[in-house]
């Protein structure tokens, strides 16, 4: 102690990590000479605890922040677990928080009373004269450490010690400015190796009665998978409060209060109330780990979602299954659910626009509807949304999406596998002619809300509307795994199949022009696609009919435009041209298809007898590096 007063504050900090090897690698010496381990922990916390609490000489939270970087000896997160579950660390603790009052204390009125530097602070830190706020007791100062404790006592796979210390903190913990992504990050990173026990003691650091959890979320928390209901609640509350408003039409105006009946029932007429006033645009395009504490209403419900999805102990196939399973499902169920409450005739409504078939009959007889899933009940949706059934299908859709690409990535992968699953299992897959088929796929991809404006909508195109819904709020650096989804659906066998792989996967191209790499990846993927249904080795046929170039004309010009908006780096100018390795991978590509859809892609190869674009290319070449072409020639 005398020794440690000659030297600063600033150089007893300086050396703390020094100072934590050298005591690690006695303590291995003195293991060697045959002492206890127990009396060794017994000693090391004892001489700590001295120099921490008697002489205050030094800083707990830079000490325990270096016995946790060396989590590599098997003694250092002993030590600390020692000093957080000591007599005199929750003392501290306490009396901070009785000085401190409720962790939102800045909410009430009045001037904040301090307490005394030297008590708060100790010897070490209170003779400054500038300190930061949040710093300005020994106890707040452990708040961005013991989450950063617990974290690392989760990677060792001691999960008895991690619960202990959070059931001692756990109200400490309420203080931290970013407990709510803590609890979430952990719920997260750590999803499926989380014993239930740790996950309750975590949801106990969260005040309950604040945060908008589900009624029977409490429930939940066991190891079974929850019923369909229970996701289809969460959606419900995205779409109210997190979704953006579709318009100015909403069923609340139509039905008026829910308890007067369904005689009250009124068609669309004009605008009516208007939808909650916290119905704002989330944050979109974030990884959930650049996202701090929510500042919105708008935010904490979408992550109190979140947390309520990475808290349920079940595998994540299961919660992506109840999810893709009620998007398949969710307008038969809605249409039942209100089939008393408005007719389906009836069922046009202002905000959506309408369909460019009208619901035909040929649209019509060649849909094949779905009954409503079992364990999904949408007999209060209706009441307890403020929009049409119609419109609720469309929104439900968006939210599942929304709240899928929040999670981590097991469940993407998840997703791409169930998604897959949803569309190789359709009927229109299955059987019927070809030709109604593509007609039926055409019809189906066009728009989904078309499809509920018409009540026509399907199970191939609710799975792709939700697989759009997933990847508009996605981030880019996330994108890599999204042509997953097209290698689980080939090998493709129809045209039909073929438009629904680009149907899913050509609205990414336009944004992953600015990720070359992804955009070739999903190129590349959708040009075997291609290859699937015409290539040049296999007589690739559905129910007997071939396939005939003139059907993908539409697509080709899709990739003539798509390979012009890269090669330009945005909208196509009149000068634009396809970058050289571009050309290259069509040209390798396209190789292997049939000579008639070979030839409407020849001008997007490097031939340059055939491709202005690889001739261009040449000529350009010839004029920068001459010698080196008459050489080569």
């Amino acid at each position: 102690g005398r020794v440690l007063r000659e030297f600063s504050p600033e150089e007893v900090t300086a050396n703390m990590y020094t100072m934590v090897d050298v005591l690690l690698h006695h303590f291995s010496l003195e293991l060697q000479r045959g002492r206890s381990v127990q009396d060794i922990m017994l000693k090391a916390y004892t001489n700590l605890a001295f120099f921490i609490w008697t002489h205050e000489l030094l800083p707990l939270d830079i000490l325990l922040l270096a016995l946790t970087d060396r989590d590599d000896d098997p003694h250092a997160l002993e030590i600390v677990i020692n000093i957080l579950c000591s007599k005199e660390l929750p003392q501290r603790v306490k009396l901070y928080l009785v000085n401190r009052g409720q962790p939102d204390h800045w909410m009430f009125s009045g001037t904040f009373k301090r307490c005394d530097l030297q008590k708060s602070l100790g010897n070490h830190l209170s003779w400054r004269e500038r300190y930061p706020v949040f710093f300005d007791d020994m106890a707040a100062r452990l708040l961005p450490v013991i989450p950063l404790i617990i974290y690392r006592l989760i990677e060792n796979d001691r999960f008895d010690k991690a619960d202990e210390v959070l059931r001692i903190y756990s109200t400490f913990l309420q203080c931290y400015p970013l407990v709510f992504t803590f609890v979430r990050d952990i719920l997260a990173y750590f999803y499926g190796h989380l014993p239930v026990k740790l996950i309750h003691q975590l949801l106990n650091v969260l005040s309950t009665k604040k945060v908008p959890f589900s009624e029977s979320f409490s429930q939940r928390v066991v190891p079974v998978c929850p019923p369909l209901d229970y996701f289809a609640t969460i959606l419900l509350g995205l779409v109210d409060h997190v979704i953006p408003p579709l318009g100015t039409s909403y069923r609340s105006a139509q039905f008026g209060d829910p308890s007067s009946g369904p005689s009250q029932a009124s068609p669309c007429k004009g605008p009516v109330a208007s939808p909650p006033t916290n119905s704002v645009a989330p944050e979109g395009q974030t990884p959930f780990y650049q996202i701090q504490d929510p500042g919105t209403y708008t935010q904490l419900i979408l992550e109190t979602a979140v947390i309520e999805i990475l808290s349920l102990p079940v595998p994540a196939i299961e919660i992506v299954r109840s999810l893709v399973e009620i998007v398949v499902h969710i307008q038969p169920t809605l249409v039942q659910s209100s089939s008393g409450l408005q007719p389906s005739s009836a069922s046009q409504c202002c905000v959506l626009p309408t369909s460019p078939s009208g619901g035909s009959s040929d649209s019509t007889a060649n849909r094949t509807s779905s009954s409503s899933v079992p364990g999904l009940s949408g007999s209060n949706f209706v009441w307890r949304s403020a929009y049409t059934f119609q419109q609720l299908s469309c929104l439900l859709i968006q939210a599942c999406g929304l709240l899928l690409a929040q999670l981590p990535s097991e469940f993407h992968a998840q997703l791409y596998a169930e998604t897959a699953r949803a569309i190789k299992e359709s009927c229109w897959l299955c059987d019927g002619p070809d030709r109604q088929l593509d007609s039926a796929v055409c019809y189906a991809l066009l728009d989904p809300t078309w499809a509920a404006q018409d009540d026509t909508s399907t199970s191939i195109g609710n799975v792709v509307a939700l697989l759009h819904a997933f990847f508009g709020n996605l981030p880019l650096e996330w994108m890599e795994g999204s042509t997953v989804v097209i290698n689980h659906l080939r090998p493709v066998t129809s045209v039909a199949g073929l438009r629904i792989a680009f149907r899913i996967l050509s609205p990414l191209l336009h944004r992953l022009v600015n990720a070359h790499n992804l955009f070739m990846k999903a190129l590349t993927a959708l040009l075997n696609v291609v290859t699937d249904v015409f290539g040049r080795n296999n007589s690739s046929q559905s129910n007997g009919v071939v396939a005939e170039a003139s059907e993908i004309v539409d697509i080709i010009d899709f990739l003539h435009h798509i390979v012009h908006y890269d090669g330009q780096g945005g909208p196509v100018q009149g000068n634009s041209k396809p970058r050289a390795d571009v050309i290259a991978l069509i040209g390798r590509i396209a190789e292997n298809w049939r000579p008639d859809l070979y030839h409407l892609v020849i001008h997007l190869t490097p031939d340059p007898n055939s491709s202005i674009y690889a001739a261009a290319a040449a000529a350009a070449a010839a004029v920068s590096h001459p010698k080196f072409i008459n050489n080569s020639s």
